[in-house]
This record gives C-alpha cells, structure tokens and sequence, in this order.
C-alpha cells in the first residue's frame, strides 16, 4: 500500500458516507493481536487517502508500539501526516483496538468535516 501499511489477517471497510470509510485491519497470533490499523479513509477520486489513524504495527518504520507509546491518532492532510495526534497511555494492543474503533465511531464526523475544511470539499 501507498501508504506504508502492511496487508492484516483480516481487514474489514464499512462505508460512512459517500466517498468515506471506516478500515478495521488486523493479525493476531493464537488469539493476541499483533497488529492493527484503525482509520477514516477519503476516496479523493484518484485512490483512498487517511483522514486520520490509530495502529499498532512495532516491526513497521510506519506503526507505532501501544505497549510503549501508548495509543496515538496520527492525522492526515494532502495525503501526509501532519500531527502525532491525541497520546493516551500505553494499554494492551487488543485494548487499544478496542478504543480506536469506539473513539473513531464517536468522533470520526468531527475528523471527517475538519478534512473536508481542509481541502475545500463541500459534501455536508
């Protein structure tokens, strides 16, 4: 992928408006997840670009490491990252998958309209 994310056991996309969606990846080992990757993608017409992101990938230049880090929302505009996001403390990777999904379902509108600011899309 364009952008840095590896491919997941399972990956999952739900569509949460027109020309957005909601992607759930992850792999787990014997029940432990490994990895992971929440985001809000934007298809800008010429392929799906993050709006914002939480993952736990620490093999990955890209990831970051819930156990050490703690859990961050990496955020997006024009295509790169611009800010390391809100931090909360470190927790246990299927915790933190857990959070990203509840965190992007409750907020995620919000991050949706400040990309749509950003880059001039009337869509609301």
């Amino acid at each position: 992928m364009s952008d840095g994310l590896r491919e997941y056991d399972r990956e999952f996309t739900t569509p949460l408006d027109y020309r957005v969606r909601r992607r759930i990846g992850y792999t787990s080992d014997n029940g432990t997840i490994t990895r992971f990757v929440v985001q809000i993608e934007y298809d800008r017409g010429d392929g799906w670009e993050p709006v914002v992101r939480f993952d736990h990938d620490p093999e990955s230049d890209f990831g970051h490491d819930v156990l050490e880090e703690g859990v961050h929302m990496d955020v997006y505009r024009d295509g790169e990252q611009i800010d390391g996001g809100e931090v909360f403390p470190p927790i246990p990777p299927s915790e933190a998958l857990s959070f990203a999904e509840e965190h992007l379902s409750e907020h995620g509108e919000r991050y949706i309209k400040r990309y749509e600011e950003w880059h001039g899309i009337r869509n609301r």
